[in-house]
């Protein structure tokens, strides 16, 4: 089970919830929601985004849970590992060749 925490009221009951429901494998920190809740939308590396972050991530080692990451990126895929994150989540690559196959066996583009 993934659990995603996203909000400051998630983030303070964490580890309750880590101590008392079992079978959570994966804590998923929700970055986009926190940040805009703290005032700093997609402001990631805001010295108080960052914080609550670390918050979760600690409280995820202290208990063996492996945290996950959402934004992981050339940039800061070093730094994630280092931190501890166990679950990363890059972005997946663009790209339309399904739906240029598609429109070319439709007929719809010249082949």
């Amino acid at each position: 089970m993934v659990l995603m925490i996203e909000e400051m009221r998630a983030i303070e009951a964490l580890p309750q919830i880590l101590d008392e429901i079992p079978g959570i494998g994966v804590i998923l920190i929700g970055e986009g929601d926190l940040s805009q809740e703290l005032g700093y939308p997609r402001q990631y590396d805001h010295p108080l985004v960052r914080e609550n972050i670390t918050r979760v991530l600690e409280t995820c080692k202290a208990r063996n849970i492996p945290c996950g990451h959402p934004h992981t990126t050339a940039d800061n895929v070093e730094r994630l590992l280092d931190e501890g994150f166990r679950f990363l989540m890059p972005a997946a690559g663009r790209s339309y060749a399904g739906l240029e196959k598609g429109k070319k066996l439709a007929g719809r583009v010249p082949a």
